[in-house]
């Protein structure tokens, strides 16, 4: 079967229910494929449990029922195969380790030679616009840069599949507009599947090829919106009437829910 014809990410009627002196159930009957090369933004109200979608599909956390499979593979062997990277809300650096040093940790896990290592390294830094401040610590870079590392880092061992848990959410809108640019050129220069977290429905639309909108927990899929804005996105592009228009429509789905 040819790859492209098998879901970078596929949900089969997901479901979960955490246990812990209650019954609290997160997801009822998730079903949902994103295929190779897209860029999907899942959005909906606080605790609904995007981020638990998300972990699922990481192994992080075993769903209760239902199927999880990534590139046609459960979600434990896909981790263990390092298919997919994976970016938190807040960067997770070592402060005591240089940005180098960060963004090789994944490298030094599996053992790879020093010379692959640094080779690397430095072609995800210039990916990420970082690559003169390689000796620096984490401490010394802007939350932006923090997250660029971060980025760099997850991309690393050439996950196909990028997985983003709301990475620019405690930024500032002028650092956040310029990283969600960065982002798309990350995005588009490497093919990677991208499957994006995000409360802001600007940032959905604008980043995405389609836009997921979850209900109120336990969460289900209320609609699967496409976004046919032509690419390359441009900032200029958020005051047309077509991106308002679909942003409008986003809001009247989490609205109904």
């Amino acid at each position: 079967m040819n790859e492209q014809t098998i879901p970078a990410i596929e949900l089969r009627n997901v479901s979960k229910t955490f246990y812990d002196g209650g019954t609290l159930k997160t997801l009822h009957d998730v079903t949902l494929s994103v295929w190779p090369g897209e860029f999907v933004a899942l959005i909906g109200p606080s605790g609904c449990g995007k981020s638990t979608l998300l972990r699922m599909i990481a192994d992080l956390t075993p769903a209760s029922s239902g199927e999880v499979r990534l590139k046609g593979k459960p979600a434990y062997r896909a981790r263990l195969d390092r298919d997919y990277g994976i970016v938190f809300q807040n960067p997770v650096l070592y402060d005591w380790r240089t940005v180098e040093k960060n963004v090789q940790l994944p490298l030094e896990i599996i053992h790879a030679p020093r010379e692959q290592r640094e080779r690397r390294t430095l072609e995800m830094l210039q990916l990420v616009g970082l690559n003169e401040f390689g000796a620096y610590r984490p401490d010394q870079l802007s939350g932006g840069m923090q997250q660029r590392v971060a980025i760099a880092r997850a991309l690393t061992l050439n996950p196909s599949i990028l997985l983003m848990d709301e990475p620019f959410g405690a930024l500032d809108e002028i650092t956040r507009e310029r990283l969600n640019l960065e982002l798309l050129r990350i995005w588009e220069n490497t093919g990677t599947t991208i499957l994006f977290v995000t409360h802001s429905v600007p940032e959905a639309v604008f980043l995405s090829s389609r836009v997921v909108v979850m209900t109120q927990r336990p969460a289900q899929i209320a609609a699967i919106i496409p976004i046919p804005l032509q690419r390359p996105r441009t900032m200029e592009m958020q005051t047309t009437p077509e991106f308002v228009e679909l942003v409008q429509r986003v809001r009247q789905h989490l609205r109904e829910e």
